[in-house]
């Protein structure tokens, strides 16, 4: 996988279009003047997340004794998952919509820095340790391009609407699926051939 794989992997699990919705409604009780503030900060929160993850991972495989394969599987499962949920929503009439100022749960983690991100992240890792430059490098991009996308958030939530909003979550979904499909066979090829 080169660099431009790898960020459209990590976009495409990041899905900074179909959290554009949840962002807005989010920081509803947010003053209109600190909403930009706060997702700025949300942003940077979970970049270092993320890159503490990616430079870290291989040792917290090694500590928790994990096997490459586990991490595929548990990865393609994982995925699939999130995929489910962007291509089926819950309804969005559930009443628990936040009373104050979001401060790293939901929007840093697991909004952005979610478990299938970070579950991407090792398995990159683990799979070419030696490309771990090309691997921050598609990190960087990725969150660069969701941070953009979310701090235009209230903006695009006004020209998508809700229907358009659905539409390319939908689409992020089924492409994730073939993903963690693609990651859970990969998985167990490996676990057949050791």
């Amino acid at each position: 996988m080169d660099t431009l794989s790898a960020t459209l992997l990590l976009l495409t699990i990041m899905d900074p279009l179909g959290n554009v919705a949840t962002f807005v409604s989010g920081l509803r009780a947010v003053p209109p003047e600190r909403r930009l503030r706060v997702i700025a900060r949300e942003l940077v929160v979970a970049l270092v997340i993320l890159i503490v993850f990616l430079f870290a991972g291989p040792w917290l495989l090694g500590l928790l004794h994990l096997k490459q394969e586990a991490l595929f599987i548990s990865g393609g499962i994982v995925l699939f998952l999130i995929a489910l949920k962007m291509i089926f929503p819950p309804s969005r009439h559930e009443a628990d919509e936040p009373v104050m100022e979001p401060f790293i749960v939901p929007l840093a983690t697991p909004m952005i820095a979610g478990p299938s991100v970070l579950a991407t992240l090792l398995v990159l890792v683990s799979t070419h340790p030696e490309q771990l430059s090309r691997w921050f490098a598609a990190l960087l991009i990725a969150w660069g391009i969701t941070a953009a996308v979310l701090l235009s958030a209230p903006a695009i939530s006004r020209i998508l609407k809700e229907k358009g909003s659905m539409a390319v979550e939908r689409l992020m979904g089924m492409l994730l699926v073939m993903v963690a499909v693609q990651m859970f066979l990969n998985g167990i090829e490996h676990y057949l051939k050791h």
